[in-house]
């Protein structure tokens, strides 16, 4: 089994900080002082990082979802115009539109982009945002709801008139004209007792935030059973960030850095806000990085694996830190636990996704981990002026160590 590398576009703002929904709209966080070097998520932009993934052999990029980002099925549909391979795993929530809607807008989209759809169900864990989309459902009802919902779809794209009563839908002889080719994967996240039974019946990737392995592992033997009780077999997805450097020095001096920009305050007013989520899988990134403390030492909760960025983000909270080779150690002890698809990020996304894919991903595919590494576009380009063909147009070839 190999892994796919996924990376992630930031429609919410991005930038050299520990920024997200909290730079470039207000979040309801508040600060001391203003942040500098943030990123507007303008289309310009996105299309740098989408073309950076697809160029450094990133599978897909997973955009988000919620009223503090633009919205994802526009931006990515816009976004594959300007790619070529790239996938998208365009995240969704379902209480806010009709499951025939979501299947036939699924199918439009495979035929777009000729087949580059990945689905994320977000269900939602935090009641101040569903209601700004209308949606006055508690935690347990709306997984309820999203179970309905993802029944209506696959029906629905079964090429034949789909009927169906439920507690929060009725349908009669839903359908898509076309059914979508292939059938778009599903990726679907959840802590809760109530998320888990969905995921098991539903899922085809069931994807977690990045806790320590032996915690994912509680996970994964968790879902695995229940998914085997439905006479299911599910994969298995992880969201993490990255900061890998040529070597361990260099990764935590960025992970210092990015501390250094955060202040007491800062902190406290985003884990107040974080708090109030219902959501168990966010409850769960809280807890593990002590309570909002700015102490290294407390932050790297397990090898390589650092809770800094939960300070003040809410989702995934973690990043894998460490040289190149670490990062790609700990990927394989994820690995070895069952766990295929990594979903990644790292601030700013553009240079991260560079230096993990000139590092890590070489790493990976040494090991035995990818199937190949993406060929450098400069082979095969004669030499010019007697230079080599890594030096195109007479630029001086500069050679260094590191960056």
């Amino acid at each position: 089994m190999t892994v796919h590398l996924h990376w992630f576009l930031p429609t919410g703002g991005d930038g050299r900080t520990l920024v997200d929904r909290h730079a470039y709209t207000d979040g309801g966080i508040t600060r001391s002082r203003p942040l500098s070097g943030v990123r507007a998520p303008d289309i310009e932009y996105l299309a740098q990082i989408a073309k950076a993934a697809e160029r450094l052999g990133f599978e897909a990029v997973l955009t988000p979802t919620g009223t503090w980002c633009e919205d994802a099925w526009l931006t990515t549909v816009a976004l594959a115009q300007h790619t070529e391979r790239l996938k998208f795993l365009v995240a969704f929530r379902p209480g806010v539109i009709s499951p025939v809607l979501a299947a036939q807008m699924a199918a439009t989209y495979q035929r777009i982009t000729r087949g580059r759809l990945l689905l994320n169900v977000v269900t939602g864990g935090d009641s101040t945002e569903q209601r700004r989309f209308g949606d006055h459902l508690d935690h347990d009802r709306r997984y309820a709801r999203t179970d309905e919902f993802l029944s209506v779809v696959r029906g629905a794209w079964s090429g034949r008139p789909f009927d169906f009563e439920g507690e929060h839908f009725r349908i009669e002889g839903g359908l898509t004209a076309l059914p979508p080719d292939p059938l778009p994967e599903i990726f679907f996240g959840g802590s809760s007792a109530a998320a888990g039974p969905v995921a098991a019946r539903h899922a085809d990737v069931y994807l977690t935030w990045g806790e320590p392995p032996w915690q994912v592992k509680e996970k994964i033997d968790w879902i695995r059973g229940l998914a085997e009780e439905q006479g299911r077999t599910v994969r298995f997805g992880i969201r993490l960030h990255t900061i890998s450097r040529d070597s361990a020095k260099e990764a935590w001096a960025t992970a210092d850095r990015l501390l250094s920009d955060l202040d007491a305050e800062t902190v406290a007013a985003a884990q107040q806000a974080l708090g109030r989520s219902e959501s168990v899988g966010q409850q769960r990134m809280l807890a593990l990085h002590g309570g909002g403390s700015l102490d290294r030492d407390k932050l790297e909760i397990a090898p390589n694996l650092w809770a800094g960025v939960g300070l003040v983000r809410g989702g995934a909270g973690t990043a894998l830190v460490g040289s190149h080779a670490e990062v790609a150690d700990r990927i394989e002890e994820y690995h070895d636990l069952g766990v295929e698809h990594f979903v990644l990020s790292g601030y700013p996304h553009l240079e991260e996704a560079y230096w993990f894919g000139e590092g890590v991903t070489p790493e990976l595919a040494a090991r035995g981990l990818l199937p190949t590494i993406p060929a450098s576009p400069l082979l095969g380009v004669p030499a010019a002026n007697g230079r080599p063909a890594s030096a195109p147009g007479g630029a001086p070839l500069l050679v260094a160590g590191g960056r």
